[in-house]
Parts: structure tokens; sequence; C-alpha cells
């Protein structure tokens, strides 16, 4: 399979392509002009493509572009904020006219819908063209925008790094630039990427003050070294230290960094700055939103040290604020699927009030059939295949309820998941981390000292669940011909699970159609060779998955259609690159191992960027979610023996003969 030709998603048009733009819209309309000489006042996350493609974010022509950028107008063609200021006005022009167009076609779009004229119909796909073109253009000038942020003049050559390790003493700045070995580990590379251009030296390791240290290299942002650290840094030392090493730095430079722009406590503090704001932009809701004395020092430091003297103080804070604000609302928020579900509990105790009333009145076998013909309608509701189209669509919303949980992962979360007890094959999730984990060499400091939320570990449940859910109510049909019925629905939602990238529901009814009872069963015999064949797919699709960690991520694909991937699948990925040690004989961390992990989990940022846009159905999804919670825990084996549908039966045709068989041989031998 190839990633390109196994996934099929839909295809551009006027339904999918507004809320995409419109949210596109969004991020193109901030501003970052500001005070040469302290950081902008925009957002400084580099975001998951910086980890992904590293030095390759931006192509030639985003540096050829930059370059040209100004030498029409000014003399100063290399000035940093003369490039800003005209980016800036084109940056705006272009967004104004994308909108306009977007406002533009959203009317004809109606108006074809009312009259379908066909000058209408011939200049929708005209505008649809140029609509691409436009975005193109934002999205291009949107990444220019970003390499002049990250090109700012606030890092310092990496021969001076020495002296950022020891800058929280004030005698020791502004020295002749100096070397040390011991801090970080380089490799002589031949040129290969437009920031490398003397192709001198790749970092290869680093202690843990080295390692931090270069996040003040000049080219630390644009290398997409500042976003892989903030993945990783957990591995070589705890967030209680990195604060306090940004903390030291920007103390001892605070005071002198207003008085020249070239000074290395200019550059120190400033830069300070832009790397703790990407840290709290990225990593609040895994580090300080877990960690009340980390949050408490840092708020305490920024009011009593930094807001007096700085501006830069204030919007720190506020930026605690807002990031503490939407980790409540996502914390302690109602949403209507809530509510949903307490109608529908409602409904299952009416239900089963009236069973029992019933019951009271007639036999047990007139209840026993009026509560199978309620399930069977329900089910015939969720997954009936008269209409494909809207059967796609309904695939995300009934069989994913982890969808949620995965959009509020953090790539941090699929770290070190042995030691929470994730382990190949069968997902043995223990409630206590086990003394065995602990000693492992891969989780030891990580785990003593970093504090991990539950999200990935409620993933995995959950996909236990719906995979024993699936694998029970197949065999409680209580005919072979309903088991043939249940077994091809699922086979087809599944195959459309993948086909719209949704590969965690699709793997979790393989799981479950490939449990060993289930596979035993006589209905696979009968099952349509069509339909047969979906198995063989979805095991293809699992093989696929499995053989490269960034299969997902190639081509064009998962930039513009909604993924979900299996959450196992990624996290046993995770686990193979975090197996063996990450420390070289002199001591110093292996950066191209922890720069490989931050590649892949990087990926989960990359797909939260295009969720479904389904209109769910809270009342169907919550009867969903109470079969799958009666089932989650059941013994498939106990369920399948009350069942006699489960098992092979003899033919009577043919047991009568073998009976009249016996008694001719047995009259035989008695003549």
């Amino acid at each position: 399979l190839q990633s390109n030709d196994c996934c099929v998603g839909t295809n551009f048009s006027e339904e999918n392509m507004e809320p995409g733009e419109e949210s596109m819209i969004k991020t193109t309309e901030s501003s970052y002009l500001a005070s040469p000489n302290l950081p902008d006042f925009h957002s400084c996350n580099p975001g998951w493509s910086s980890a992904f493609y590293g030095a390759d974010c931006f192509g030639s022509e985003v540096h050829s572009y930059v370059k040209n950028l100004g030498k029409q107008k000014s003399s100063e063609s290399q000035n940093i904020d003369a490039k800003k200021v005209e980016l800036e006005q084109l940056l705006m022009m272009e967004t104004k006219n994308y909108r306009k167009t977007i406002k533009f076609y959203q009317k004809l779009v109606q108006k074809e819908r009312r009259n379908k004229g066909p000058e209408i119909k011939s200049m929708l796909p005209k505008l649809r063209g140029q609509l691409q073109e436009m975005k193109s253009k934002v999205q291009f000038l949107e990444l220019v925008k970003k390499y002049i942020m990250y090109a700012e003049q606030w890092g310092v050559e990496s021969c001076v790094l020495p002296t950022v390790v020891h800058s929280s003493r004030a005698d020791t700045l502004d020295v002749a630039p100096t070397d040390e070995p011991s801090l970080l580990v380089y490799h002589n590379t031949p040129k290969h990427n437009c920031n490398n251009q003397n192709g001198i030296r790749d970092l290869q390791a680093g202690t843990p003050l080295g390692l931090m240290a270069y996040l003040y290299s000049r080219n630390a942002f644009l290398e997409g070294y500042v976003q892989q650290f903030l993945y990783t840094f957990r591995y070589f030392c705890t967030q209680e230290e990195f604060l306090q090493f940004l903390l030291e730095r920007i103390s001892s430079t605070l005071s002198s960094a207003s008085l020249e722009p070239s000074t290395s406590f200019t550059k120190i503090c400033n830069r300070s700055f832009y790397i703790l704001q990407a840290w709290i932009e990225d990593c609040y809701s895994v580090d300080f939103a877990t960690n009340t004395d980390l949050l408490y020092t840092l708020k305490e430091f920024i009011s009593s040290k930094v807001a007096p003297l700085n501006g830069y103080g204030e919007r720190l804070l506020s930026l605690l604020q807002d990031a503490s604000a939407r980790k409540s609302d996502s914390t302690y928020h109602c949403s209507g699927m809530d509510k949903c579900e307490e109608e529908g509990e409602e409904d299952r105790k009416s239900l089963h009030s009236l069973c029992k009333k019933l019951s009271e009145d007639v036999s047990r076998k007139v209840c026993h059939i009026f509560r199978l013909w309620h399930i069977q309608h329900v089910f015939h509701t969720l997954f009936s295949l008269s209409d494909m189209h809207a059967h796609t669509k309904k695939t995300v919303q009934y069989l994913d309820p982890s969808s949620e949980v995965f959009h509020k992962c953090h790539p941090v979360h699929f770290l070190n998941s042995r030691a929470l007890g994730v382990k190949d094959k069968c997902v043995a999730v223990q409630k206590a981390i086990s003394t065995e984990a602990v000693s492992l060499k891969v989780c030891n400091l990580f785990l003593s000292k970093c504090v991990q939320d539950q999200y990935l570990l409620q993933l995995l449940r959950n996909a236990d669940s719906i995979s024993t859910w699936v694998a029970a109510e197949i065999v409680t049909c209580h005919t072979s011909k309903m088991q043939v019925s249940l077994l091809s629905k699922f086979l087809l939602i599944a195959k459309s699970c993948y086909e719209q990238r949704n590969f965690a529901t699709a793997m979790q009814i393989l799981t479950g159609l490939e449990n060993l009872i289930v596979r035993q069963l006589p209905a696979w015999k009968i099952l349509p060779a069509k339909v047969a064949e979906i198995m063989e797919e979805l095991k293809a699709v699992e093989v696929f998955l499995k053989s490269d960690s960034l299969c997902l991520m190639e081509g064009e694909r998962f930039k513009t259609h909604p993924t979900i991937p299996s959450a196992h699948v990624l996290a046993m990925h995770v686990q193979q690159l975090e197996t063996g040690g990450f420390t070289m004989t002199n001591g110093a961390h292996k950066w191209t191992k922890l720069r490989n992990i931050a590649k892949v989990v990087s990926q989960v940022h990359a797909f939260q960027e295009n969720p479904y846009t389904f209109a769910p159905d809270f009342k169907l999804q919550s009867y969903l979610k109470q079969r799958i919670n009666r089932f989650k825990d059941a013994d498939i084996a106990a369920l399948a023996a009350d069942n006699c549908a489960n098992f092979h039966q003899i033919p009577a045709e043919k047991q009568s003969r073998k009976i009249q068989d016996t008694l001719r041989r047995m009259k035989a031998t008695f003549q």
C-alpha cells in the first residue's frame, strides 16, 4: 500500500471548503510590528512543522523571497525591520483580497443552490481555482513571516554558547568567545540545506546544560531545535531545572538589556523571553497546569522581577491567565453530549421498566423478543447502508468516542509510555506503575520527576472497550444470518473509516473482528466474498501503519484531510525509538535520538489541525456509548457459550443419515 493511495478523502467542494478557509483566515490577522529593542508580542510557538521538518521547513523559495524583500523600495534591504514592514503590508493586502473572494464565492454558492443557472455553474470552478491560488499565496507569505520572525537578531553564534551557560554570573558576560567541547558534540556535515550554507556542523549530543544553552543559538528556531527541545527535554532534565535555567539568564541580563540591542545582555535576555513564551504557549497543559509549584514560581518571578522593569512581563502574565482559562474550560465544560447521555440514560431506564412490566404481564419470551427488536432497530438506524454517503459521515461520530480525547492530547503524552504499562500485542494498562517499569533506564528520570496526564491511557482503554464491544455484539447475535449482517456492517464501517483516515476506529474494529472466538464463528464461511475481502484490506492497512512511523505524514493529504491515528501503533513507534541508551560514553545525551522522537510525536499536533466537521447526533452517540460501556469488560468466551449460533451445527438430514447408516450396520451384524 502507498500512503497516497490507501486513504481516500473527500474532494474539494463548496460544503467542505468554507470552514477550513475561515479558520485559516483567522491565523493571518495577527500583527507583529513592535519595538526593535523588545521581542514582538506575537506567538513564539514554532509549531509541529518546525519539529517535523527541521531546517527544511523553509524552502529555497522562502530564502530567495526574504533576500529580495525590500530591495525595490529601500537601500537598507538587509534591515530586518524594513522587511517586516513590507511583508506585513503585503500580507494584509493579500488576506483582504482573499477574504473578499471567499465572501463572493459563498454568495455564488447560495445563488447556485436556489437557481442552478448555467452561468453561475461555470463560474464556480474558475473561482475555486482562484481561491486555491490566493490561499497558497497567503500561506506562502505566512511562511515568510515565520522565517523572518525566527531569523531575528536575538540569537548568538555557537562559539559564544559557553557564555550563555555562565551568564548567571554578570561578570562573565561579553567575554571573548570560548569553546567547551564537553557541553556540545557536533558532527561535520556537507552542505545539505539552505540554512546550513557553510555545511559545517550538525549537533549530535550535549550535556543538559549544553542542550539548554543551544536554545540561544542564532539558528535554533530556524533549525527546528526549539520545538524539538520542548517536546523532549523531560528525558534529561525536569521542568524545575529548565525554568530555573531560563530565570537565571533573565535575572542576570534584564537590568542591562535595554542599553544596547547588539550586546550579549540584550540577546540573551530577549531570547530567554522568546523561549519562555514558546514553552507556555505549547506546553502549558503538560508542564504548568499539572505542577502548581512550577506555575507559582514563574508567576512570582514575573510579577516581582520582570513586570516592574520590562513591558514583556505583562504579556507573559496575560498569556498564563489565558492558558489557565482554556485549560479550565476543557476540564469543566459540560457539552451537549453529556446532557444527551443523561437523556439516553433516562430512555434506557424507561425501556427497562417497560420490559419489566411486560415480563409481569406476558411470558419472558415476549419480553426477550421486544428487547431484541429494540436493539436491532437502533443498529439498523446506526448502520443503515442504504445511503453510503450519509453512512460514511456517520462513521466517525458514532464509532469514535476517543476523537475528543485525541484532540486534547499533547505529543508529550506519547512519551515514556512503557512506564505506564503500555505494551505491544496486548495493551496492559496498569493502575499503578510497577517497580520493574521504574527500573527501566529509558524512563528513570522522566518517570520520577515529571507528572504525566492520563490521556494516552484513556485513549487505549477506549480502544479496548470498542474492540470488546464489537466482538460482544457479534457473538450475542442469535442467528448466523444476523451475524453475517453485523459482520458485513462492521467491515464496511471499518473500510469507510480508513478511507476517511480515521485509522483509530478502523484498527479498533479490526481488533474486535480478530478476536479468537469471533474468528471461529461459522458465519465467516457464508460471508459474501466481496465483503470478506475487506478483512484482508484492513490487515494490509495495519501492516502499512506499523511499517513506518511517519507513513501518515507522506504526501499532502494529512494537511487537507482530517486524520486520527491509532494511538497504540503510534505509542509503539515511539517506544521503539526510546529503546537503547540515551547517553554517549562521555555522558552527553544523544540529540539525534531525541530529535527523531520529537519528529514522530509532532504528528499529534499536525493531525489535530484538521478535525472532522460532521454535525453530531448526540442521542445516537449516547445510546452507542451505553452499549459500549455495557460490554467493555465482557467475557467474550462466556457470552459465546450461551449462543448456539456460535457453534458449527450438523445439518438435520446429515445427522439422520448417520443414524440410519449406524442402524443398518447394527442390523447387519445380527443377521
